[in-house]
């Protein structure tokens, strides 16, 4: 099942990975992270891609959705990804043309 979220919405997710020896490379394939507690610590990282969570530990990241789409969620090692370590999220809403034709979304489109 795939979590749900709009367009404009700012997500949490908390991330923990229960392995014993494995770190996890958490990315989310279409975003770029605001903000990484790293290890749910106070100490915070700033527009990261990826980031280990260690065996046994957690990481918590932050972002905001510009446009819809179905977003990814992976343990960069993607041998994974067969092993059920992946999860969806279904973001709704408006598009914003000028995110893809780096224009103001203004230009006449092409059919």
């Amino acid at each position: 099942h795939a979590a749900s979220a709009e367009v404009d919405d700012r997500v949490r997710v908390f991330v923990g990975n229960g392995g014993v020896s494995l770190n996890s490379n958490f990315h989310v394939i279409g975003e770029v992270f605001d903000t990484v507690y790293p290890e749910g610590a106070t100490t915070i990282m700033k527009n990261v891609q990826t980031t280990n969570v260690p065996a046994g530990g957690v990481s918590i990241v932050e972002f905001k959705l510009d446009a819809p789409g179905n977003y990814v969620f992976v343990d960069h090692a993607l041998a994974r990804l067969d092993r059920g370590a992946w999860g969806l999220l279904k973001v709704t809403g408006q598009s914003n043309a000028s995110l893809f034709s780096g224009g103001d979304g203004n230009e006449a489109q092409a059919h």
